[in-house]
């Protein structure tokens, strides 16, 4: 069956690179993916293969029975979202959509998932079960669309026995997947800081509050939270990417705005921190006359492969790729919406090589260079048909 599929993928290349082309052009933002999402559907009529829509907002799912349709459920996922970034390639598929980039290689994940499906769905006749393909909005913005579109059953009816799904990745060549079996990605919450003084003369400073001066010695002392009281041996981040206050010289003004993230491995550490986060702004910003308003939305988990339907992916992947084309990934601090379907689902989320033998394509993600060796399509496309096919085989 593996020249079968590898074939299978192989020949559809053009049309992969076709798709991802048009979905490129046509970035989206989180939450607003419906040119994407009425694509999507029309692939899946062409092919077809039944689906639902509008879940989540934008999000759809599919489902392909094989034989004994309910013995068996195996889940693959793609994100559909773009950033909020202005494209910077001279491309015949650049963003027509100003501001507004698939620098995330979610175009990637949605055309792999398509070419996908069309495999598998030529194959239904060899599986014992059922494939249900999540197209899911929203991965780049919190609460994440993971976390919606299970609130509306999206792994229920059929209730999927494990999950995948891949994410590009700039640092491996085309051809080559990464695999990182238990925790992989780390929690992911978002810090939004108000400090709130009294304006006024900054030649009078006896007469304010001065939230510039109190956020200052916040931020620095919010920086031993983790280096004091951390494990050393967790990895951990607090990091602020924005601060914002004031609008001239020689006045001090009346508030400033901070926003910043923690991520770490560990979910109890992970609730203490933000608690000491809060603490000891609360009580840094009311030493100094001041006052500290937090916002932590619920952000991302930790996203933990299952050891054992990891280990099985890897070996499986060696045998369609071979071993070379298999390497272990380290711990990532960058965070996935798709740690939330592994909290009760058994999950595989790897990364597959975009690059060029490391000399093109190497632009990291987020970035307005971003883009792909498109050969990559069909290594894809392949293994997500291959995983599923080896969860399912009859």
């Amino acid at each position: 069956m593996i020249p079968e599929i590898q074939s299978r993928a192989h020949a559809l290349l053009p049309e992969l690179i076709g798709i991802r082309r048009h979905l490129h052009s046509r970035p989206e933002l989180s939450f607003e993916e419906w040119e994407t999402a009425a694509f999507i559907g029309k692939e899946l009529e062409k092919i077809g293969i039944p689906f639902k829509k509008n879940i989540a907002g934008t999000g759809i799912v599919a489902l392909i029975e094989g034989k004994n349709p309910h013995k068996k459920c195996i889940a693959l996922r793609a994100d559909m979202d773009a950033l909020p970034i202005e494209e910077a390639n001279e491309v015949g598929y650049k963003s027509q959509n100003k501001g507004v980039m698939h620098a995330c290689g979610h175009d990637v994940h949605t055309t792999c998932l398509l070419g996908a499906a069309r495999i598998l769905n030529e194959l239904k006749e060899q599986m014992e079960g059922s494939v249900k393909l999540i197209f899911q909005p929203g991965e780049e913005k919190s609460p994440g669309g993971a976390s919606l579109m299970i609130r509306e059953g999206v792994l229920e009816q059929p209730k999927p026995e494990a999950i995948f799904a891949l994410h590009v990745d700039p640092a491996l060549p085309s051809g080559k997947t990464g695999f990182k079996p238990g925790r992989y990605m780390a929690s992911a919450d978002e810090i939004h800081l108000t400090i709130k003084g009294k304006g006024g003369h900054a030649a009078l400073p006896h007469l304010t509050i001065d939230p510039i001066a109190v956020a200052a010695l916040i931020i620095t002392a919010l920086q031993q939270v983790v280096s004091r009281r951390n494990n050393p041996l967790l990895p951990s981040v607090l990091s602020f990417g924005k601060i914002s206050g004031g609008s001239t010289t020689n006045v001090i003004p009346e508030s400033v705005d901070i926003a910043g993230t923690f991520r770490t491995f560990d979910e109890s550490w992970r609730r203490e921190a933000l608690r000491l986060i809060g603490d000891i702004a609360t009580q840094i910003a009311s030493a100094y006359g001041a006052k500290a308003i937090l916002k932590i939305p619920p952000g991302y988990p930790v996203l933990t492969n299952d050891p054992e339907i990891t280990e099985k992916a890897m070996s499986e992947a060696a045998a369609f790729l071979g071993k070379e084309q298999v390497c272990l990934l380290d711990y990532r601090m960058t965070a996935e919406d798709f740690a939330f379907y592994t909290l009760t689902t058994k999950g595989c989320f790897f990364r597959l090589g975009t690059n060029k033998e490391h000399k093109a394509y190497t632009a990291p993600v987020h970035n307005a260079r971003f883009d792909i060796d498109e050969s990559a399509l069909a290594t894809g496309a392949g293994i997500m048909s291959w995983l599923a096919y080896c969860f399912l085989k009859a």
